[in-house]
């Protein structure tokens, strides 16, 4: 048997249980933080540990990307070097000037050398 597979008795196992305890932890962590604070400051209802759980998933849905980790902006900025590899350094210049007025940034390198 390989060491890879052996790894892996011990891991999926472990993953197994870890993962409905740190949603348990959650969960609980959610709930508790919302019933300490929420209600006292602004006279809001208690909840449950259940609603709770339902408030992480929905926080984890509209904030978490389900997954992605950032990997958009990173294919975004990967994309643009891609982009201005294939450019001539005449058409790098002018395409910062369009951002610079366009989106209001400081003066371009072009700019900086003439002043």
């Amino acid at each position: 048997m390989s060491r890879k597979w052996k790894k892996m008795i011990w891991i999926a196992p472990l993953a197994i249980l870890a993962i409905p305890l740190f949603i348990a932890i959650g969960g609980e962590i959610v709930m508790h933080l919302w019933n300490w604070l929420l209600p006292p400051l602004f006279g809001w209802r208690e909840i449950t540990f259940w609603r709770a759980l339902g408030l992480l998933a929905l926080c984890r849905i509209l904030f978490g990307g389900l997954g992605s980790h950032g990997s958009g902006r990173s294919n975004v900025r990967r994309r643009m070097e891609e982009r201005c590899e294939h450019m001539t350094p005449e058409e790098r210049e002018r395409f910062r000037q369009r951002m610079s007025e366009r989106f209001g940034f400081g003066p371009s390198t072009g700019q900086n050398k003439e002043q």
